[in-house]
């Protein structure tokens, strides 16, 4: 299963151009989870504090719950950051011990990264953001390209409660 499914694309479709719409007004984005149940019909935000390892932990708690009190089937998160330009993947880990941190560095590329988790796997897309025109403030992003995962691992992953009778993925 490699293409993300309607159901979940329905969803997300919305949110995406939302965030396009603050980003083509000047805004920026704010770090967000939308933890979602297909039963409920609904969706609670979190909003994401990235100050610190604490905060961010402070966070990805906050997901949980709102997953276990939703009995979510699914958790999107959306954020502005940094990545590298693909032509210095390679060289990542030199980069960072030379500058301290990919934004540091002169490579560095604004992106809009996504994460949809979901208990078939993970659809994650990182988007280039864009100027848009020749505004300093204004800015876009073309359309995300999620690529499926099956195995992942991190802070902000692994969060969905498990529901009776679910296979788990790991």
């Amino acid at each position: 299963m490699s293409t993300m499914p309607e159901s979940y694309r329905k969803f997300v479709s919305p949110l995406i151009a939302k965030a396009r719409s603050f980003l083509e007004t000047g805004e920026t984005l704010a770090p967000i989870a939308f933890v979602g149940s297909f039963s409920s019909d609904s969706a609670i935000p979190v909003l994401l504090n990235s100050s610190s390892i604490e905060a961010k932990d402070g966070s990805a708690l906050a997901i949980r719950l709102a997953a276990d009190t939703l009995d979510a089937d699914f958790i999107f998160v959306l954020m502005e950051a940094w990545s590298l330009r693909k032509d210095k993947l390679l060289q990542m880990d030199a980069i960072v011990d030379k500058y301290g941190s990919i934004g540091a560095s002169p490579f560095a590329v604004d992106v809009v990264t996504m994460a949809l988790e979901t208990r078939h796997g993970v659809w994650m897309a990182e988007v280039p953001i864009k100027p848009k025109g020749i505004s300093k403030r204004k800015r876009t992003i073309g359309t995300p390209e999620f690529r499926h995962f099956t195995e992942f691992d991190g802070r902000f992953v692994n969060l969905l409660p498990v529901k009776e009778g679910a296979a788990k993925l790991h």
